[in-house]
């Protein structure tokens, strides 16, 4: 049932302005249009089978701001990047994520920065900003480097039917298991990709689900044990480094955490430290992988592209390995990745945020716990930012490029909870691409059909993606 919700809603009518309004055009209790459902569990039964194709079919027949009535509550999609930087960066004192996700995510994160509100939150980003500096990451490079040369070195030289996906995956969290712990996956990356697997579509169900179920129930067995197989992994290198003598531990993330728990242990237990290296193993390595399996699709699926890249990868390394400061002359590759982004953005939709007093978003007055959906991919497929938005151009990000409306692209969030990892995801997402490219041609299997790309918290191929490599002629 696709008639517009009424404008005028009886618990809200009286609600006063947002504080930071001027002249709004409309009154409070007037809501923006959208589909009406009377209580709204239609609408996110219908969100939760097509996320992304819902959202994308409400934005084209209401606008860029779409109200949903879920009783008992309201919820608005903002497509319109003025609307959604202003409300992340203006209004970003006065949001909280979604409560019901910060607890999914919880089963797995525990209470770390991904999950943490207010001084909590700041806190620990606080602590954890360091690490992941512009300077972090430029001395991180030469790991990174070095992982990805030993990886690829066990690669076949061809390969008509290479499950590029999953190797990938597995060279993305060798990287930061090295970040974090100075030692790298091992034979725990299929039980942890598997795992991964497993826990992000669990939670993403659960994300739009009228019901919730406990923990208990039979049904959720596998993901319990998604959850145990994570859980250990991480435990297992914190009570290793535990057993060592600090005089010995090797300067990495975890040694940076335990410092702060001996410095301050009721502020930062050892819970905390685990928290914090399960979110930067989960977060740190997803971003990459997802980035880069999407990438590589890009580059076969559009081989002038990657011809191009790869002359420059060939100019500017003369067959090196990537250094720091080798990255920005790589402007051209840098493009593709970007582009990639573009197209398929890691997170496609932010986590819900709830305003905790009312707000303005443009002529709009909110009252206090709406909860805002923000799809960041609607925003990146706009005809009006990006001409013909399917296709895969990367002279959309050249130096020549025409300036895009701000927060009309924002793969990485924006505001004060923009990825933290940003940084580092584009350095390693370089690194690996460059070298990628000095050794591999890659193309589309024969018969293939795209990839079909689904969502699962984060954006990945409905099947696993497999891609035929070669080696790259020696001119």
């Amino acid at each position: 049932m696709n008639s517009p919700s009424p404008s005028r809603c009886p618990v809200h009518q009286d609600a006063p302005p947002s504080p930071s309004s001027s002249a709004p055009k409309h009154p409070p209790g007037t809501w923006p249009p959208g589909p009406f459902c009377i209580t709204g569990w239609g609408q996110l039964n219908k969100m939760s089978r097509d996320t992304l194709g819902t959202l994308s079919e409400w934005k084209k027949q209401f606008g860029d701001v779409v109200h949903l009535r879920v009783y008992p509550s309201h919820t608005v999609i903002l497509t319109d990047p003025e609307l959604v930087r202003d409300l992340l960066v203006t209004h970003h004192e006065s949001l909280v994520r979604w409560e019901h996700a910060r607890k999914a995510f919880a089963q797995v994160h525990g209470h770390s920065v991904l999950v943490a509100e207010g001084e909590a939150w700041r806190t620990k980003r606080h602590a954890m900003q360091p690490s992941f500096s512009p300077k972090a990451v430029q001395g991180f490079t030469p790991t990174i480097a070095d992982t990805v040369q030993k990886t690829l070195a066990h690669w076949p030289a061809r390969d008509p039917h290479w499950p590029i996906e999953s190797e990938l995956t597995s060279l993305a969290m060798d990287v930061i298991m090295r970040m974090t712990f100075s030692s790298g996956v091992g034979s725990d990356a299929r039980i942890a990709e598997e795992a991964i697997r497993v826990t992000s579509v669990a939670v993403n169900q659960e994300f739009l689900s009228p019901v919730r179920w406990p923990e208990w129930v039979p049904w959720k067995r596998e993901k319990r044990r998604a959850i145990a197989d994570l859980d250990g992994l991480i435990r297992r290198h914190l009570q290793a480094r535990l057993s060592m003598p600090p005089d010995a531990w090797p300067d990495d993330l975890l040694t940076i955490l335990l410092k702060l728990h001996k410095e301050d242990p009721s502020a930062w237990p050892l819970e905390a430290v685990r928290d914090e290296c399960m979110t930067t193993f989960l977060a740190g390595h997803e971003t990459s992988a997802a980035g880069l399996v999407w990438w590589a699709w890009c580059m076969a699926s559009n081989p002038a592209a990657q011809a191009a890249a790869r002359d420059e990868v060939r100019r500017v390394l003369e067959g090196r390995a990537p250094t720091a400061r080798d990255l920005p002359s790589m402007q051209y590759l840098t493009q593709t990745i970007k582009e990639t982004l573009r197209l398929y953005p890691v997170v496609p939709v932010l986590v819900g945020r709830i305003n905790t007093k009312a707000v303005s978003v443009g002529p709009w007055q909110m009252p206090g716990s709406t909860m805002f959906i923000l799809p960041v991919q609607l925003m990146h497929y706009d005809a009006r930012w990006f001409p013909e938005p399917e296709a895969f151009r990367p002279e959309r990000f050249g130096p020549d490029a025409p300036e895009l409306p701000r927060g009309a692209y924002m793969p990485f969030g924006a505001g004060p909870r923009v990825c933290l990892g940003q940084h580092l995801a584009m350095a390693e997402m370089t690194v690996m691409a460059a070298m990628l490219l000095q050794r591999f041609e890659l193309s589309v299997p024969g018969g293939m059909a795209p990839p079909r790309p689904t969502l699962a918290v984060t954006l990945r191929p409905e099947q696993p993606l497999h891609l035929a490599v070669a080696p790259v002629e020696v001119e």
